[in-house]
């Protein structure tokens, strides 16, 4: 199990609920496309280290900072002797290498992403030795997708393909690793400096008025929510949960939206809309948040 296991970043979360709940522009769904497959690459790169055998601590997804510059980590894997950066990428298609510069064929040029690696390998390297840390690290660009193929790949480049994954894992079990506490406390320490709030978050504008109001199926995202006893029924795909959960669920998802809004059981009774009780709303709100205030004043957090 990673040190630090991986999450839905609240950018694509955000731009999940606004797709549903509103639509998106063509270059605000562009958007959200591409953190939606990258974060599916880098999902299924998790799936590959689970098959590490190795004594290792995997840190997934870490935001970092330093010296004002913020840089991003998708996987950084600490043995006794080594770190190895991955740096995960879910291109799919035909590509080619020619002069430093990478292309989509039929001649598209993309960001080269050996300019990111370049760039977060160096400030990690910055900040270990402030940290105390002198294990050597090791950087690489992992093309997750099977369906991916790079002509012209010059062989000096810390490319891995998805060919090359299974030697590269047998290859890491094979190195002896004894962790210790020291290895604990750079861990430690480098989730500690993790920023929870990413700087560079591209959302559109919205408001309450323009959303669409009403419970979503946690498996197919539809509003066909039939409210049947102590259970939300999804009419599209038949998905069942309890109208508890489905309210505490929608209840985050409002959160997300809206950190500064005050949680009431007004507001969520309209977010949610096919719950008809009040007393339902404000019971699971009482079970799962702390009260504060009281009568027309109450809310929860």
């Amino acid at each position: 199990m990673p040190f630090k296991p991986r999450i839905e970043s609240a950018e694509l979360l955000i731009l999940k609920s606004l797709n549903n709940r509103m639509g998106l522009s063509d270059k605000d769904t562009q958007h959200y496309l591409n953190l939606k497959k990258g974060y599916e690459g880098e999902v299924q790169f998790d799936l590959w280290t689970e098959g590490l055998q190795s004594e290792c601590f995997i840190l997934n997804d870490l935001l970092l900072q330093l010296n004002n510059t913020v840089f991003q980590i998708d996987s950084l894997i600490i043995f006794s002797e080594a770190l190895y950066l991955f740096e995960v990428k879910n291109y799919e298609g035909d590509y080619y290498f020619e002069s430093d510069r990478l292309y989509k064929k039929p001649k598209s040029e993309i960001t080269n992403p050996l300019n990111q690696l370049s760039r977060s390998e160096s400030l990690l390297r910055q900040l270990l030795q402030s940290l105390g840390s002198d294990l050597p690290l090791f950087a690489s660009i992992v093309f997750i997708n099977s369906e991916f193929t790079l002509y012209q790949t010059p062989l000096n480049k810390p490319f891995i393909f998805p060919t090359q994954l299974k030697r590269i894992l047998k290859d890491l079990n094979a190195i002896p690793s004894r962790l210790n506490r020291k290895h604990k406390l750079l861990a430690d320490k480098l989730i500690s400096r993790h920023l929870e709030e990413s700087p560079f978050k591209l959302l559109p504008t919205y408001n309450y008025g323009q959303l669409r109001k009403g419970i979503t199926c946690v498996e197919c995202t539809s509003f066909l929510i039939l409210v049947d006893g102590q259970k939300c029924i999804c009419k599209k795909c038949g998905h069942e949960e309890t109208v508890s959960t489905a309210v505490i669920r929608s209840v985050k998802e409002f959160k997300l939206l809206f950190p500064e809004q005050k949680i009431t059981t007004n507001v969520i009774h309209e977010w949610c809309n096919v719950v008809k009780s009040k007393k339902r709303i404000r019971k699971a709100l009482g079970q799962n948040y702390k009260k504060i205030g009281v009568r027309q004043w109450l809310y929860y957090e």
